[in-house]
């Protein structure tokens, strides 16, 4: 895996500039600098350029290489990645990850999901704070013209950032997004670099090929600097996105608490500003923006049913429910489960975690059960509960009604049975007839759900 000692010509010298200044900003960051290297031509130039210029800025690269599996020669590429980190005294390592397959599931969607996943845990793991990416100016001018078919709006039309720092404080950085393909072209010919190229990236069936083999060409014919022209375009848009959120972030003071949104502020607001706010709540709640479509009927739905109307709207995995005059984003009740209860101090289950503490006051105690199976299971309906001696057996609904709780945490709540009878329900009591007697040792139960969407920040 030689390189050339030739100097590099003018559009090869694009790479290094590019590699460099972005080491540059990486200079005295901690850890490790992680490549995300998959042995193609952009991923082999960035690694060459990044292995060349760190160790003058006192930085150490690490690459990592995602093995998907899908392809005859997977093993080949990674063998090939292992050999350039070789011959770059640099450490490599193989992210093996299982990408879904299904009638009904996008390969490359998965395939992208797995992978950076594991590329964000591998370089947690080596204490890396950034990882460089090799995505180039005609990657961009791909993603903005995929993006136009799909109908999407400024956060869309934005593309790829340049740096974005995640939720974990990982910053993603691609130091090759203004240079075109045809310059780093140039320095894998400059420098002699050995790359590996995949199958796949010929296969028209995918929405990305399709543009780069049978649109691209004849785009090029007609503006050969197009991707430079849409990637200015891309930075104007995500101009607009910002300004875009920088709206509706006014337009949620005093409305936005965590996933909740008050319903008479958006409500309130012009079409256009509430279609703005819900689309950067929902992303603030870690959630895809809908189709605009879709964004119309859930807009109709929050803002006009009636104030005790159900409503349940399903979005990406997660539910919008509204209560006490407040949008919110909650998790969906899990499907019926039945998991015994052996006196552990914790119990997983499949919605959160349920904690059994020691203590006193109205406290339960297992030992009344008389040998009875405990059980905790969901709600089914019909269940009843007597909270005090000499007190009315009450319908389990009509006592978490009058504490009031939302309908999806009525239904969330995990209850715990002895034999065929409610003994307690957590953040509500223990029935009479199995609390520990008065100053009697036994034990609370503390209900943490899991899965609870992400506020915005």
């Amino acid at each position: 895996m030689a390189r050339s000692r030739r100097s590099s010509p003018p559009d090869a010298a694009r790479v290094v500039a590019a590699v460099t200044a972005a080491l540059d900003d990486c200079r005295g960051a901690p850890g490790a600098l992680a490549v995300a290297l998959s042995g193609g031509r952009d991923s082999a130039a960035l690694l060459d350029a990044a292995a060349t210029a760190a160790p003058a800025r006192g930085l150490t690269v690490i690459a990592l290489h995602v093995h998907h599996g899908l392809s005859p020669h997977a093993d080949a590429w990674a063998n090939a990645c292992i050999a350039m980190c070789v011959a770059h005294g640099v450490r490599c390592r193989v992210l093996p990850v299982h990408v879904l397959r299904g009638p009904r599931t996008s390969v490359e969607a998965e395939a992208r999901r797995a992978r950076y996943a594991a590329l964000a845990a591998a370089a947690l793991a080596e204490g890396a704070a950034t990882v460089l990416l090799a995505h180039h100016q005609d990657d961009q001018a791909e993603t903005l013209l995929l993006q136009l078919l799909r109908g999407a709006g400024p956060q869309g039309l934005a593309a790829m950032p340049a740096l974005r720092v995640d939720a974990g404080g990982l910053a993603w950085r691609r130091p090759l997004l203004g240079v075109p393909r045809a310059a780093i072209d140039a320095y894998v010919a400059a420098r002699a670099l050995r790359t590996v190229d995949d199958e796949s990236n010929t296969d028209v069936r995918y929405a990305r090929n399709a543009l780069r083999h049978r649109v691209a060409p004849a785009l090029a014919a007609l503006a050969p600097g197009y991707p430079a022209t849409l990637g200015r375009a891309a930075v104007l848009q995500a101009e607009a996105a910002l300004l875009a959120d920088e709206l509706a972030a006014i337009d949620a003071r005093g409305a936005v608490a965590g996933a909740t949104l008050e319903r008479a502020a958006l409500a309130a607001l012009p079409a256009h500003r509430a279609r703005n706010l819900l689309r950067w709540f929902l992303r603030g709640c870690g959630l895809p923006a809908p189709s605009q479509a879709r964004l119309e009927a859930m807009l109709v739905q929050l803002t006009r049913a009636r104030g005790d109307a159900r409503v349940r709207l399903v979005h990406a995995g997660m539910e919008l429910g509204v209560h006490r005059h407040r949008i919110v984003v909650h998790c969906p009740p899990p499907a019926d489960y039945a998991t015994p209860w052996k006196g552990e101090p914790e119990l997983v289950l499949p919605h959160g975690r349920l904690a059994f503490v020691a203590a006193t006051h109205g406290a339960l105690d297992p030992a009344r059960c008389a040998g009875d199976l405990l059980v905790v299971r969901a709600r089914r309906g019909g269940e009843r509960l007597a909270l005090g001696n000499g007190r009315p057996r009450r319908a389990l609904t009509r006592v978490l009604q009058d504490l009031g709780l939302a309908e999806w945490e009525r239904e969330s709540l995990p209850l715990l049975f002895c034999g065929d009878a409610l003994a307690a329900v957590p953040g509500v009591g223990v029935d009479a007839a199995y609390q520990a007697k008065p100053g009697g040792a036994g034990v609370a139960l503390t209900w943490t759900p899991a899965g609870a969407p992400a506020a915005r920040r």
